[in-house]
């Protein structure tokens, strides 16, 4: 059994090997021009990282014609991946191959650990179960986090952008402002502004750029402000002012959440107490006078 594992090994690596070099050929015969050339060049750890990963994902993608899929999953697929922050075309092909890879991933590390011996059906089958889901639980936690800093960040936006309006700037160029100065700050909201800005330039028209970024962010914050700029727009208020109760909304939202979070405690605390807390204590406080009624019963029914 132990030979039969490691031939697997040895032949699972020739073939990745080999599979290398024949997808990375050119970057191959770079890294080795540049040992037998050096050149002075800094590389960080991140820079490594980054290039590890993408050779990774390169090898992910020719998997992804494996598993068959129709356009309208495709679609669905591929917005999620917008709202988790990933535009690249490469991004639906990773995310198919890798519910190929990843599977068979969990497979081999079942037979190399020696659990597919106890039940094989069944660990073969929950690995191949947990592997396809995997992408779709981490695709799904990407989203919620992105929309969560999303959420958190939109008052801070529009408290620069009702700076930037009320400076005399228009929406227009108070959009391309904020998304420059609060580029490192609030990065994911910023990026999607700057998406919009983009939409603007290419000539759309201002309501349908900030649709698109109610669509692609999901955000219900988001949503309602889109509406209230629309509505702004078309009955002829203030932009500033209405972005001003908006961003007031929000902070008082925050607080009601906090609130309420604050309130749960006292419920989700009574399940430990009872479980844990609360034996403990009783045997501590009840322990002894139980030893010593035992002990006292004994003497008494033993005279």
């Amino acid at each position: 059994m132990g030979f039969a594992i490691f031939a697997f090994f040895v032949v699972f690596l020739l073939i990745a090997s080999v599979g290398m070099l024949m997808f990375y050929r050119e970057t191959v015969l770079q890294r080795i021009n540049e040992v037998i050339t050096p050149q002075p060049k800094q590389k960080t750890l991140m820079t490594s990282l980054q290039e590890s990963g993408f050779s990774l994902g390169g090898v992910v993608e020719h998997f992804e014609n494996v598993l068959p899929k129709s356009q309208a999953e495709v679609s669905v697929v591929l917005q999620r991946l917008i709202r988790a922050g990933y535009r690249n075309e490469s991004a639906v092909k990773v995310f198919y191959g890798s519910k190929f890879v990843v599977p068979l991933s969990l497979c081999v590390i079942a037979l190399a650990t020696g659990l597919g011996s106890f039940s094989p059906f069944f660990v073969y089958t929950t690995c191949l179960g947990l592997g396809f889901l995997a992408p779709d639980f981490w695709l799904g936690r990407k989203i919620s986090s992105r929309q969560r800093k999303i959420k958190l960040g939109l008052p801070d936006v529009l408290d620069l952008l009702i700076i930037c309006i009320e400076a005399g700037l228009s929406l227009d160029q108070a959009t391309v402002r904020t998304a420059q100065e609060l580029k490192h700050a609030q990065p994911e909201l910023c990026d999607e502004l700057s998406i919009v800005v983009l939409e603007q330039h290419a000539g759309r028209a201002r309501s349908d750029t900030w649709k698109h970024l109610a669509e692609r962010t999901g955000v219900d914050s988001v949503k309602n402000l889109v509406a209230m700029l629309i509505q702004s727009e078309q009955f002829g208020t203030s932009i500033a002012k209405t972005l001003r109760v908006h961003s007031d909304t929000l902070r008082t939202q925050r607080v009601q959440q906090v609130e309420e979070m604050a309130a749960k405690t006292s419920v989700k605390l009574v399940f430990p107490l009872v479980l844990f807390i609360f034996p403990a204590l009783f045997l501590v406080t009840l322990g002894p006078a139980v030893i010593l009624m035992m002990e006292s019963f004994k003497s008494l029914l033993g005279h």
